[in-house]
């Protein structure tokens, strides 16, 4: 590898505040803000808005979407423009 043209790779805490779910790894992504980890070393902190702590594919907790509805008002709706013309 060539010197002094890659970024830096370290430890990275990433936070996802609305599960209250975080995971140290190793990243090039870096921040200003640190956190204290349970090994008690500071790591840069990136808050996230989804992780696999609160992705609904991955909690279990989907939600289903009224599917057949929507279809049903968009052909609705695009009939009537059609027979408008």
């Amino acid at each position: 590898m060539k010197t002094g043209i890659h970024p830096t790779y370290g430890y990275v805490v990433y936070r996802d505040r609305s599960a209250d779910y975080s995971f140290l790894t190793r990243s090039t992504a870096t921040s200003d803000k640190t956190v204290e980890w349970s090994d008690g070393k500071t790591y840069p902190v990136l808050d996230v808005d989804i992780s696999s702590g609160s992705h609904p594919f991955w909690t279990g907790k989907q939600r289903l979407l009224d599917t057949a509805g929507r279809v049903e008002k968009f052909r609705a709706k695009y009939a009537r423009a059609r027979g408008g013309k």
